[in-house]
């Protein structure tokens, strides 16, 4: 294998460090293991700039006091089928994993449960709790207020915005379920800092610098604007769902984004938001997942238009990913491999490069 090649990794052992990191920095063992599962699964559904590439940022955090190691997660209000959470500053994924089992629990009750978050953290890939619902034949919806700002409001020059992503997933009777992950801005900023941690050049599209020229170089973000899906209606898109997963909630929106890549020690106050909705509520379950994946086949056999050779469903391509990465393993970068082998030094633990598999 090239030296320049990523080094293949099997997800239990990407899972195994992770919590062997965070427990030796503070965490207790079991959300430790927790916080590892759930990051290994946005690396696995090929979320690669929300996995394990994210450790050593909140590495940095917990041991300069942002992230809160033992955190009392609890309901502030609730009436019936919702239910507002404190993070307490812990690790997003602890909170929003909390929130989808309240959203679930609140839904097999009332139909639908809708649960939001304040004082949470930056919790990785958004599918990844949208999907907590399916086991459950409901339907999962999230959103969140990014944990910086990348994105001026449509028109303007000041970052006011982040990338506000919204997941939905909906059970089906196909080969997968249908899985809508997507930011409101045309990239995500973790795949600006993949592009430059990897040096490579990004496509024009992904960002605008303050003078309103194609920034292509990851190394000179800083500063730059990333571009709204669909000009003024990814805009507005992020606006409502940071209104919705943050302003509602009591958590930061607009100037009171704290920038987590810059600062340690602020409380974020992260907002996100999780609805969960019994199918059941509706119609027959399994009548409707074989309705949705029907419609999902009738789409996949229509018409291409010249220059297209298939038609996928959202989430297809992230699912057959992570079909893929269970056998051949997670593609560790080597300058992500070399950081992550340096803070295992720093915590103690054996390195990640200890265990290897082409």
């Amino acid at each position: 294998m090239s030296a320049s090649q990523p080094t293949r990794l099997p997800p239990s052992r990407v899972r195994a460090f992770i919590a062997e990191i965070l427990a030796a920095e503070g965490l207790p063992q079991d959300d430790a293991a927790e916080v590892g599962r759930l990051m290994v699964e946005a690396d696995l559904l090929g979320g690669d700039g929300h996995g394990v590439f994210r450790l050593p940022r909140y590495v940095a955090r917990l041991r300069a006091g942002g992230f809160n190691a033992r955190p009392d997660i609890r309901i502030l209000r609730e009436r019936g089928a919702t239910a507002l959470v404190d993070g307490d500053d812990g690790f997003g994924h602890l909170v929003m994993k909390r929130c989808a089992d309240e959203a679930v629990a609140r839904a097999r009750s009332h139909g639908i449960g809708w649960v939001g978050a304040r004082r949470s953290n930056h919790a990785g890939a958004a599918g990844v709790y949208a999907m907590m619902a399916l086991p459950h034949d409901m339907i999962g919806l999230y959103l969140a207020v990014g944990n910086a700002n990348h994105m001026a409001p449509w028109g303007g020059i000041e970052l006011l915005l982040s990338t506000n992503p919204i997941a939905v997933a909906i059970p089906s009777a196909g080969p997968v379920p249908i899985l809508l992950d997507m930011a409101t801005t045309v990239a995500a900023y973790g795949k600006v800092k993949l592009a430059a941690e990897r040096g490579e050049a990004m496509p024009e599209g992904w960002m605008i610098d303050a003078d309103g020229r194609p920034l292509t170089d990851p190394t000179q973000a800083a500063g730059g604007s990333l571009l709204p899906i669909g000009g003024p209606k990814g805009y507005g898109l992020a606006l409502v769902f940071g209104l919705l997963a943050g302003t509602l909630n009591g958590a930061a929106m607009g100037r009171d984004v704290i920038d987590f890549n810059a600062d340690d020690t602020s409380s974020t106050n992260t907002g996100q938001a999780i609805l969960a909705i019994d199918v059941a509520s509706f119609a027959d379950p399994q009548a409707f997942k074989a309705d949705v994946a029907r419609i999902a086949q009738e789409m996949k056999s229509s018409a291409l238009r010249p220059g297209f050779d298939a038609i996928r469903l959202p989430g297809e391509r992230a699912l057959a990913t992570r079909a893929e990465r269970e056998t051949t393993g997670i593609p560790i970068p080597p300058a992500l491999l070399a950081r992550l082998d340096a803070l295992a030094a720093a915590s103690g633990v054996a390195p990640l490069s200890a265990e290897t598999r082409a």
